[in-house]
């Protein structure tokens, strides 16, 4: 077990590797793109997440420099009690421990995700996927430099090199003790994780995000919010689903504009049955495809009848991570977001922004649907567990 470092060795090694990332921009910038060459699959989104360019490192640098400026998330005080005996009573966060991060085609991972768990003090475990392990390891290299620098112990940051086959085995049995497992990826990785692992699970789950548009709405706004849902199709905070008041003034010119718009932009455009018949799209042959997260270039408009049948849609459909009403309705916005039962609500704005940085954790290990013990984004002051202080001077029971 990794004894905790103090919180100056912490961000003086969080600083060193934002400098060691500018120092080695270029020579990661074409290490990925070696990864990227050798990528074969046609997964776009997959493709998209993989590589790194300057606004990619931009990025990882000032995750770093981010962390390294925010307050120390280990020992802080969450309650104090005076026992009538006498005995100082606190309960404190404390580090997990050992951190198992597995996750696919992100390098920028290998430094957010590290250096949120290694700032709260937990030894991290990176597993990455196949296709961007040149990047990642060149990463990782840094951050040994950087830890080596400090007289801190390169095991802090640890790289599992593992095929599906190894990387069961050690879920199973794992060969050092892990605390806790956080899979980032899609549904096929979260179900293997959860099947095999011994030890707790983070759920970042899928997307499948709803935007409801109500009669009251202000339809420049939809709009706004519903294109912007699509302007990144990778992301998990994207939108794929759209539920339309069957009671909108002018209802049809808007979906027809809608339609236009985002066939603009190349997205495929579905309908239930009311709206396929209206606007001449291709009808979805199954309620099946409400389940589905899209990751593509595809969009789902249909029509519902209420806000009360717009939230049991949502619940039963969706993956339980965003969802938006677009209303001036303040009592209609308020019963939807009571409601919905996803991870983050919005009212009058975009899914996209459920996002660690956008909601002002200064950046995210994942984005949990799991209700325990952190909902959304996860970020530095939520990779901790509690534990109990108790000062006493001779106090028994």
């Amino acid at each position: 077990m990794n004894t905790l470092l103090s919180i100056e060795k912490r961000n003086a090694v969080l600083l060193k590797m934002a400098e060691l990332l500018e120092e080695e921009r270029e020579s990661i910038i074409t290490i990925n793109k070696g990864d990227l060459d050798a990528y074969k699959g046609d997964d776009i989104s997959m493709y998209d997440r993989l590589k790194v360019d300057n606004n990619k490192v931009d990025e990882m640098i000032k995750a770093a420099k981010h962390l390294a400026s925010q307050d120390d998330p280990v020992g802080v005080e969450r309650f104090s009690f005076k026992h009538e005996n006498g005995m100082q009573v606190y309960n404190k966060t404390a580090s997990f421990g050992t951190v198992l991060i597995i996750y696919e085609s992100r390098p920028d991972v290998t430094v957010e995700a590290a250096g949120i768990a290694f700032k709260s003090g937990n030894k991290i475990l990176l597993k990455g996927g196949k296709e961007s392990l040149n990047s990642n390891l060149k990463i990782v290299e840094l951050w040994h430099q950087a830890l080596k620098e400090f007289g801190a112990s390169t095991n802090w940051v640890e790289y599992l090199q593992f095929n599906r086959t190894e990387t069961q085995n050690f879920l199973e049995a794992p060969t050092q003790k892990v605390d806790l497992i956080v899979p980032r990826g899609g549904e096929r990785l979260i179900a293997f994780v959860k099947q095999h692992a011994t030890c707790p699970v983070i759920i970042s789950g899928r997307g499948n995000n709803f935007v409801y548009v109500h009669k009251d709405a202000d339809l420049d706004i939809a709009t706004d919010v519903i294109m912007n849902g699509k302007s990144k199709i990778s992301a998990c905070n994207a939108v794929d689903k759209v539920l339309i008041d069957k009671n909108l003034p002018n209802k049809n010119k808007f979906v027809n504009t809608l339609i236009s718009k985002l066939k603009e932009s190349k997205i495929e455009v579905l309908g239930d049955a009311v709206i396929s018949k209206e606007n001449g799209l291709e009808a979805i042959a199954s309620d099946n495809i409400w389940y589905e997260e899209f990751l593509d270039y595809k969009i789902l408009i249909g029509e519902i009848g209420s806000n009360q049948d717009t939230i049991a849609m949502i619940n039963k459909y969706s993956g339980g991570h965003s969802s938006s009403i677009i209303t001036a309705n303040e009592g209609e916005a308020k019963l939807f977001m009571e409601n919905v039962d996803t991870a983050a609500v919005y009212h009058n704005a975009s899914t996209r922004f459920t996002d660690g940085g956008q909601l002002g954790l200064g950046g995210e290990l994942a984005i949990s649907t799991d209700k325990l013990h952190q909902r959304g984004p996860i970020g530095l002051q939520h990779l901790v567990t509690n534990k109990w202080y108790v000062h006493g001077n001779g106090q028994i029971r």
